[in-house]
């Protein structure tokens, strides 16, 4: 197993080539949720939009931007933000943050309020920490159209529930309203039409059964002996394996479970990286604390197909991490992590473990 890492700043320079002429017009955006964040090339950001079944490009102008940071730490960043919008911390939710690459800048998204009238907002921290709103009224942008979402309104609000740039595609988890109901989609960027997505099947350790209603709850793209996969993460918590060669509209996939983690457990978001020449995931959990698993030779561990409690991928947890809420790689040395234990939450980078 290894990081192409050639091939990455290949398929980069191609995707900013493309991007460039990518023909987006300015407009006012209508969203009516804003979850799931993506970054993608030259200046875009992935909005997914649950209750409004669609992707959302905008064009933020992040590339523009050559100022980087070592670290950053914004304290209280939930109070700070709801006073920003008018309201109260515990009338607001930051439902994702994801770090920029090229230039650190740290995108949040926002529900202002905590009902069905939740206004959904976009905001920028800078590499100094400033908060700023991206503007939704005047803004070059592009959508797509999720035609397969479900319907019931508690299924709909996990029709998006993370997503992934990578190679010209954005890689969408969620649900959808086919036979399997846990579906991956994977979008050519710029848009045109989305497909359905393929349908997932998993066995889940801990319930004994397969299952295939159950969504993704957060994934990383990672290669596996040279075949290009996805590592997808289950409530209670299955581990599993998925091929992105079988991420076909309509295609229904069985995916290979690889470890079962704990159950009462619901995985929030995950990394991968490299240390002292090893290859680490790093994922952030409801209940079990952040888990640091080994990422080397991960074909090598037996499909797991029998009902069982922890066991599969060894991991750790890191015991200096509590309460981690959302978590993104910051560089190559440092991970951002949205914390807290009580009312006040902190946006700060830490030493990846």
């Amino acid at each position: 197993m290894r990081f192409s890492k050639a091939l990455a700043l290949l398929c980069c320079a191609a995707t900013l080539a493309i991007a460039a002429g990518i023909n987006m017009p300015a407009g006012k955006v209508e969203i009516k949720s804003a979850g799931a964040l993506a970054i993608g090339p030259d200046g875009i950001l992935f909005v997914g939009d649950s209750i409004g079944a669609q992707i959302v490009a905008l064009d933020v102008d992040d590339a523009s931007s050559a100022v980087r940071a070592g670290s950053l730490e914004i304290r209280g960043i939930n109070e700070k933000i709801a006073a920003m919008l008018g309201t109260a911390a515990d009338q607001i939710l930051i439902q994702d943050v994801v770090v920029s690459p090229a230039s650190k800048n740290v995108y949040i998204a926002v529900s202002r309020g905590r009902g069905a009238d939740a206004v959904p907002v976009i905001l920028r921290a800078n590499a100094a920490g400033k908060l700023s709103e991206i503007s939704l009224a005047n803004i070059k942008h592009q959508s797509v159209s999720l035609s397969d979402s479900p319907q019931q309104d508690r299924q709909r609000m996990e029709t998006i529930t993370q997503l992934k740039y990578v190679d010209h595609k954005v890689l969408v988890a969620g649900l959808s309203n086919e036979e399997f109901s846990s579906s991956l989609r994977s979008i050519p960027f710029p848009f045109e039409a989305a497909s359905k997505g393929a349908g997932i099947e998993i066995w889940h350790g801990s319930h004994g059964r397969f299952e295939t209603n159950a969504p993704v709850r957060t994934f990383v793209p990672y290669e596996i002996n040279g075949e290009k996969a996805i590592l997808a993460a289950y409530t209670c918590t299955p581990l599993v394996r998925i091929p992105v060669s079988e991420l076909k509209p309509g295609n229904k996939v069985k995916g290979t479970t690889i470890a079962e983690l704990g159950n009462r457990n619901k995985p929030l978001d995950m990394i991968v990286y490299s240390k002292d020449g090893r290859h680490y995931i790093l994922m952030a959990n409801s209940s079990r604390g952040v888990m640091k698993l080994t990422a080397d030779h991960l074909e090598s561990y037996s499909p797991i197909t029998k009902q069982t409690e922890v066991t599969g991928v060894p991991y750790e947890t890191i015991a200096s991490l509590k309460g981690v809420q959302h978590l993104d790689k910051f560089d190559d040395a440092s991970a951002l992590v949205l914390m807290g234990e009580g009312p006040s939450l902190d946006l700060r980078t830490i030493p990846l473990p």
